[in-house]
């Protein structure tokens, strides 16, 4: 089996967010439901940004997506592992969880950590090889099974 091809972004960690005025945050559980990151409004908004950005995906696929964006996102905050990247499917999730900016940042408060949008940049060095193993291990290890066919 061919490696698959490198991802579009990438992640990485910056400084801890400091919560909205008014804001109640609680800790994630790093468990096995990843819908659990988000309020179930916030689920929906940000399903639907990305079901408008790909109408060709339909409801259904683009929960998938988000989900698998969420597990990404834990993954990244809670691991100390580097070169970690989404697949490009996982990626469409990530940008449409990232474009909903007030629910992006009170997932990054409760997470404890900011973590940043690398976009790909033509010329820019790729992720180092083995991204998609280190990416799924890091995931299995906040608590996530992996949606193999979206990896």
């Amino acid at each position: 089996m061919a490696s698959p091809p490198p991802p579009p972004c990438s992640a990485g960690k910056g400084e801890t967010p400091t919560p909205a005025i008014g804001a109640t945050l609680t800790a994630p559980r790093r468990a096995s439901d990843p819908r659990s990151l988000l309020p179930a409004d916030d689920f929906m908004i940000v399903t639907a940004a990305l079901a408008r950005q790909h109408p060709e995906l339909g409801w259904v696929a683009a929960e998938q997506r988000v989900v698998e964006a969420l597990k990404f996102v834990a993954a990244v905050a809670h691991s100390a592992a580097t070169d970690l990247a989404p697949s490009g499917p996982v990626d469409a999730g990530w940008h449409a969880l990232i474009s909903c900016t007030v629910v992006y940042a009170e997932l990054c408060a409760r997470l404890g950590t900011v973590v940043h949008h690398h976009p790909e940049v033509t010329g820019a060095a790729t992720p180092a090889p083995g991204w998609l193993d280190r990416t799924t291990a890091a995931i299995e290890a906040a608590g996530y099974d992996i949606a193999t066919d979206l990896w």
